[in-house]
Parts: C-alpha cells; sequence; structure tokens
C-alpha cells in the first residue's frame, strides 16, 4: 500500500535549517572578508598551484552576512519563502539548497514582476509524494525490505518526467531536490514535460542479476499505478541502467498490459531511442561548445578534468576525445585515473568494461601511462586544466574544491552531474570570473532524448542515431540560447539566466491554470 505523505505540514517552531549557509536574517550588513581553503590533501600539483590555491583562496570577494556576493544578497520576500519553506521541512538539506539556489537566481525576475512570488512558494512545494514498500527476496530465500520513492513535482507543462535513482544514500530530501532541478531543467529543453524523479535506497552493487531482477519487479508492482505516457514517465539515474530499466518495463507491460512508451532509457529493440546512453554527456559538450563559440574559441586542444566513470562521464569523455580536447581524469566512489598525456578512446572503453561490464571499481584500470589515486578526488590530479566537468553526483565540488580548480587555471565548468556544485562554491567561481554551466541546463541532454524517445513511442517510429543527434544539438543550442538570453536581460551569470529562463516558462503556464 502506498503511503502518500501531505506535502503542506507545517513543523511548529521547527528550527531554520539551510545548507551550508546560515539561516536568512532580516537584515544584511555588506562586508567584504577574505575566505580561506582549508588545508588541501591533494597528492600532488602542478609547480605553481599551491600558490595559486593560496592567493584564489584569500582574495577578497565582496559578500553579505551569509557570505554570498553582493549581487546575491536575498530580498525581504525571498527570505520569507526560504523561512517558510525550511520550516516545513528542516531536516531536507539538499532539497533545501536546490530551492536556495534557485531563489537567490530569481531576485532581479521578482524585483521586475512581484507577481511571480505566490507562483514561487507553489514551485516549492511538490504536487504529490508517493512513498512505498519494497520486499523482496534475496539468492538465500531472506526477505529484504527497502523504500521505494516517487515525486510528481510540477506537470504545469507536461506529464511528469524524471528518473529513478537506485542507491544507499536516497531519501526524501534527495528525491525532492531531484525532482525540483528536474522541473527547471525540462522545461528548458522546449518540450512539454514537467518535473519528476523517483527511486529507492536498494544498492544495485554486489546484487545478483536475479536479485535485481527480483527487487525491480517488486518496486514496479507498487510504481506502476502512479505511472503512465501521459502522467508520469520515468527514466533511469545512478543505479539505473539498461539492465534495471529492461526488468522495471518488463514488469510495468506486464501489470498494465500495454505496450507504451511509460519509461524511457529502453534498448533500440524495443521502444528505446538511438542516442539516448550517449545524449547527457554529449549535450554537456554541446552546451560547453555553444559558451566558448560565444566567447570565440574552440574545444579543440582544451585540457579537460572529469569526475565521475559512469555512462555521463563516459560519453562526455568520449565526445570531448572525439572534438580534439584532452581529457586528464575519470573518478569513482574509491578514488580516481589521471592520465598525464590524456585518455584514448582505448582507454575510455577499458574504463566502460570495467565498470559496464565487470561493474568494479577503476583500481582495476590498467595504463602504462596513467596512475590511480585511491581515496580522493579527480580535483586533487597534478595538473593544469582549462575546463572540468562535474559528472558524479551532487555536492562533488565544494569550496575547497572550487578553489582547487580556479588555482589549477579552469575558467569553465560543465555540470554533467545534478547540483554537483555546493552553493558556496558557486559563489566562489562566479567572484572569479569562471563560468559555470548549471546542470539544468548543460546535462538536460539526456532527458531531452527521452522526451525524443516518447515522440518516437507515440508515433511508433525509430529516428536514425544522425537525427537524433542533429535534434539533441539543436535542443542544446536553443537550451543555451534561453539561459544566455535571461542572462543578459537580467545582468546575471549564465547559471542564473538557466534558472531563470526555466522559472519563467513553468510560472507562465501556472498564472494560466488558475491556482494549481
Amino acid at each position: 500500500m502506498a503511503l502518500l505523505l501531505p506535502t503542506n505540514r507545517l513543523v511548529a517552531n521547527a528550527p531554520i535549517v539551510r545548507p551550508r549557509l546560515a539561516a536568512p536574517r532580516p537584515a544584511q550588513r555588506l562586508v567584504v572578508r577574505a575566505q580561506a581553503a582549508k588545508p588541501s590533501q591533494s597528492r600532488g600539483v602542478s609547480p605553481n598551484a599551491a600558490a595559486a590555491a593560496a592567493e584564489a583562496a584569500t582574495a577578497p570577494v565582496t559578500t553579505n552576512g551569509n557570505g554570498l556576493p553582493v549581487k546575491a544578497a536575498a530580498s525581504a520576500k525571498v527570505q520569507e519563502i526560504l523561512a517558510k519553506v525550511s520550516r516545513r521541512d528542516p531536516e531536507q538539506r539538499e532539497f533545501l539548497q536546490a530551492v536556495e539556489e534557485v531563489l537567490m537566481c530569481l531576485e532581479p525576475v521578482l524585483a521586475k514582476k512581484p507577481e511571480y512570488a505566490s507562483v514561487i512558494e507553489r514551485m516549492c512545494e511538490p504536487e504529490r509524494l508517493i512513498v512505498f514498500r519494497v520486499p523482496w527476496i534475496d539468492d538465500a530465500g531472506n526477505v529484504q525490505i527497502n523504500r521505494g520513492f516517487r515525486v510528481q513535482f510540477n506537470s504545469a507543462i507536461g506529464p511528469f518526467k524524471g528518473g529513478l535513482r537506485f542507491h544507499p544514500s536516497v531519501n526524501v530530501s534527495i528525491i525532492k531536490f531531484l525532482g525540483f532541478e528536474q522541473c527547471f531543467k525540462n522545461a528548458l529543453t522546449t518540450l512539454p514535460m514537467g518535473g519528476g524523479k523517483g527511486g529507492s535506497d536498494f544498492d544495485p552493487d554486489g546484487k545478483s542479476d536475479n536479485e535485481v531482477m527480483r527487487f525491480c519487479q517488486s518496486f514496479m508492482l507498487e510504481l506502476a499505478r502512479h505511472i503512465g505516457p501521459q502522467t508520469d514517465v520515468p527514466a533511469g539515474d545512478i543505479g539505473v541502467g539498461a539492465r534495471e530499466i529492461g526488468y522495471l518495463y518488463g514488469m510495468y507491460k506486464r501489470v498494465q498490459n500495454e505496450f507504451t512508451g511509460t519509461l524511457t532509457g529502453k534498448a533500440i529493440e524495443w521502444g528505446g531511442s538511438n542516442i539516448r546512453p550517449e545524449a547527457t554527456g554529449y549535450g554537456a559538450v554541446y552546451f560547453g561548445l555553444e559558451i566558448l563559440k560565444e566567447q570565440n574559441d574552440t574545444i579543440k586542444g582544451k585540457r579537460c578534468m572529469v569526475s565521475g566513470s559512469g555512462n555521463v562521464a563516459q560519453y562526455a569523455a568520449k565526445k570531448l576525445i572525439e572534438l580534439g580536447a584532452v581529457v586528464l581524469t575519470m573518478s569513482d566512489s574509491t578514488g580516481y585515473v589521471y592520465e598525464p598525456n590524456g585518455f584514448t578512446e582505448a582507454q575510455i572503453d577499458q574504463i566502460m568494461e570495467i565498470k559496464n561490464k565487470t561493474r568494479t571499481t577503476l583500481a582495476a584500470y590498467k595504463s602504462e601511462t596513467g596512475q590511480y589515486v585511491a581515496g580522493e578526488r579527480c580535483w586533487n590530479a597534478p595538473c593544469n586544466a582549462d575546463i572540468a566537468l562535474p559528472c558524479a553526483t551532487q555536492n562533488e565540488v565544494e569550496y575547497e574544491d572550487a578553489v582547487k580548480l580556479v588555482s589549477k587555471g579552469v575558467k569553465l565548468v560543465l555540470e554533467g552531474a545534478n547540483m554537483p556544485t555546493t552553493n558556496d562554491g558557486i559563489n566562489f567561481l562566479h567572484s572569479k570570473g569562471c563560468v559555470l554551466a548549471p546542470a539544468k541546463a548543460c546535462n538536460a541532454g539526456g532527458v531531452a532524448v527521452s522526451g525524443l524517445e516518447m515522440a518516437q513511442n507515440a508515433t511508433m517510429t525509430t529516428w536514425s542515431p544522425e537525427d537524433v543527434d542533429d535534434r539533441l544539438k539543436s535542443i542544446m543550442v536553443d537550451i543555451h540560447a534561453a539561459a544566455s538570453a535571461a542572462a543578459k536581460e537580467y545582468g546575471v551569470p549564465l547559471q542564473a539566466g538557466a534558472n531563470i529562463a526555466g522559472f519563467e516558462k513553468i510560472a507562465r503556464a501556472m498564472i494560466a491554470q488558475g491556482c494549481v
């Protein structure tokens, strides 16, 4: 039996909790302070990196009392909204972080269009949150219990759309932050898709195929009643790849007795789309090309640090190498691999074999030229770089990591993962003139091609890889154009422009549809 949790519960006298930053205050005194990084634990850096890091960390940054740049100082209305959201769910750190990041970007919009204030409050509350029990039997015959989630956040511009994440860290806060982000991302694609997200605290790692199948079938037995091609269309995310999508879709089809586009990320033989596995990584690179084009620059020869070694990182690295860039790093939860001269396509293929087939860690990587470093983030690699692509998970670029990236010469950060940069990391990058391509725009290629998969399913057709890739490129160009135009209109960075462009599309739809 599903548990439908009321999402408008008020916690009386609950403390206001905001991730990494102090709680909103009625008045802010602008100050100039020196921000110092914590001592680096890097294994090694380029000759001048330590001095550069110290200089980057201690250079004065004009901030308000909460450590935000002056332009991001919160108005009374934004502080009021943040306080309300915080009181409702004070323990949901990731969700509050995501809300804060967006609301700070919407300051100039509220100043120009104050009627949007009530829309913002509604957008911070999901339409519904579904939590359910997932019982399954392991290979030893023991009954195991996990918790399943689906948040259907906003359907103003189309059916709920967003992935499923299977990972031990999954909880209500993680699912809500992902669903909230998905609303803006989907709006930016120009396709008619609302925002949603789901998953479970189930860990596929170390499980047999039969155990994963039994879990997926039990999970879908409950989820099936809440989704549909015109209602909610899930896809994959961390821990949910081709294997899991197959098991999930097989059970959905059996339960509902229909073959529809209710899940995306399917295999091409049974309703999937060409370029879907590659789409998020490719899309992040295509978005970066548009930024470089605005700067009269190209990707060729650029030194790139990529984090992660999953689907997004793999195909981002492949596309970068194809376009003549130099990929220096890849990582997983155990450590990172550093190739001083850049990865070859064959070496990326080896990583794909390790992660996709043998399903082990990067410690298994073999190379005469590279090295595996255990227990550290790849931002510690001893190199200089032009571009960073965080493609692993949320909050993998903290303040200290941002300092390291600036010290290495990074001028462009392309967010391939969802919310990989903390709010103070974002502020530091902006203060040093680094262009941040936010995940809502930069990694929207995956859901964009999922939308194209839905269109193909609806018409019972399959488009060629070239056709889908061309459409993906066009969508990423349009997303950049929308984010850039909003940034210029409101005089804000590209990261804020993406938030504004996505928000305004949803806000117009919500206003037109009444109090919903």
